[in-house]
């Protein structure tokens, strides 16, 4: 089940879910939406190979907005940084930015329990469109879980996107197995 806006207070005031900043206005009738960081990334080699470590370069979002290009994946990151102990939140896109022709996730729609940190995006547009940081880019959306976690996300040894940060992250791909 889909949390409601007055669930997610509820679940905000015992500390279940933090979101930081927190603006009451951004929290729609089943969703929060958040906004997009000041960095973005690419990488910098134009062929990625999963065995290895496909470096980035960041950059800063001027004030004028960065223009995105098709054929080339933005890594991007909320402005918003969360914590969600109790539930699985997911994030979407907002039906404003899909109809840019913007998709901020590839593959990466769902957080885990446990999950405490800002949200890196899988950046790729349709057609050429201007960005800006602090822009609405996505909504999150917290589902609730049947049954107790043996081990949240925050908690696993192996979990490779647990140190907090304020800029996008790097596939880690390369620290598999395979």
């Amino acid at each position: 089940m889909i949390l409601s806006d007055k669930r997610i207070l509820e679940e905000i005031e015992k500390g279940t879910i933090i979101i930081e900043p927190f603006e009451k206005e951004c929290l729609g009738s089943n969703s929060y939406d958040v906004h997009l960081g000041k960095y973005l990334a690419t990488y910098k080699d134009r062929v990625l190979d999963a065995k290895a470590h496909n470096e980035i370069i960041h950059f800063e979002i001027p004030k004028s907005g960065y223009l995105l290009e098709p054929n080339t994946l933005y890594l991007g990151v909320t402005l918003e940084y969360t914590e969600t102990h109790k539930h699985v939140p997911f994030l979407e896109g907002k039906s404003s930015t899909g109809r840019l022709g913007i998709d901020i996730h590839a593959t990466a729609g769902k957080g885990d329990v446990g999950f405490c940190n800002t949200w890196t995006l899988e950046i790729s547009v349709a057609q050429p469109v201007r960005v800006y940081a602090g822009m609405p880019i996505g909504q999150l959306i917290y589902f609730s879980v049947e049954g107790d976690v043996h081990t949240m996300y925050n908690t696993k040894g192996n979990a490779k996107y647990n140190r907090k940060t304020t800029r996008p992250v790097e596939s880690m791909m390369w620290k598999n197995k395979f």
